[in-house]
């Protein structure tokens, strides 16, 4: 009973599962009527599966799907941009029922290991130049992420920036109404970056170390430093050992299984997921 419990904690959630089923193409019911239709359901729970335990596609369970029919499925949807929609869809959702703060978004990067190299992956400088990638994510002011970028590892935060808040205004669901304030870390610290975020953005720049923010805050009991959203939010990820550690080769493979974990954090945090 105990191993049946742990088994169907790695499922793809109910909840999650009936939004993605509304984003999936029309699949035929007959063979005879193009591709033959596997169980969808199985499929995602496998596809699920396997971003939770970072296990090889072959090592899924027969019961959930065959690993090669998950694989296929996967990279379709992520080809169609299935998991980028349910993403997409879970911030607007948060948005309608909670309200994304605007008010206050940090970006910040974070480096995991890529073992067996791939599209954006690169020595990274800080685990003795073995293969890496690196994920650029802007949150909110509660952490609920809304734009991401993908690089090696050997590439700057920096270089990131402008394309992990453009992808965060494509997602963009609502228009802000009040002034928004973006929180960096010293390694955004340069007069190019405090140009672009205010000339292009409009943003007001937040850029200083975590000592610096958090010697400021100090001074107000019970505030935290700002910054400390985005952080959480990149641990939280780390708990997917498919995201842990890459092995997927192709970006759009990488980003898919962001993409997944993403939306699970989303509705999560909106707190319909049992």
């Amino acid at each position: 009973m105990d191993g049946q419990r742990s088994f169907d904690d790695y499922r793809m959630p109910d909840e999650l599962w009936e939004q993605m089923e509304e984003l999936l193409p029309d699949y035929p019911a007959s063979p005879k009527g193009g591709r033959p239709r596997a169980n969808l359901r199985g499929v995602a729970d496998a596809i699920f599966y396997r971003l939770r335990t970072g296990c090889q596609w072959n090592a899924i369970p027969p019961e959930l799907a065959p690993g090669s029919t998950a694989h296929d499925y996967f990279q379709q949807w992520a080809e169609l941009g299935i998991f980028d929609q349910l993403w997409s869809l879970a911030v607007e959702i948060y948005d309608e029922l909670i309200g994304l703060d605007r008010e206050w978004q940090s970006v910040d990067g974070a480096m995991t290991k890529a073992p067996l190299g791939g599209e954006d992956t690169g020595k990274n400088p800080t685990d003795r130049g073995k293969l890496g990638t690196k994920r650029s994510l802007q949150t909110d002011g509660g952490g609920v992420p809304i734009g991401l970028a993908v690089a090696g590892a050997n590439v700057h935060d920096t270089k990131l920036l402008q394309q992990t808040i453009e992808d965060s205004i494509e997602r963009a669901v609502s228009e802000v109404n009040e002034e928004e304030h973006l929180c960096l870390d010293k390694a955004y610290d340069s007069a190019a970056i405090r140009d672009m975020i205010v000339s292009l953005y409009q943003y007001t720049a937040h850029v200083r170390s975590r000592g610096e923010e958090k010697r400021e805050l100090d001074r107000t009991s019970g505030e935290r430093p700002r910054r400390w959203v985005v952080e959480r939010t990149h641990g939280w990820l780390n708990r997917f050992r498919a995201i842990l550690i890459r092995w997927d080769k192709k970006t759009q493979n990488h980003l898919a299984g962001l993409h997944i974990a993403l939306a699970y954090f989303v509705y999560s945090r909106i707190g319909v997921l049992g």
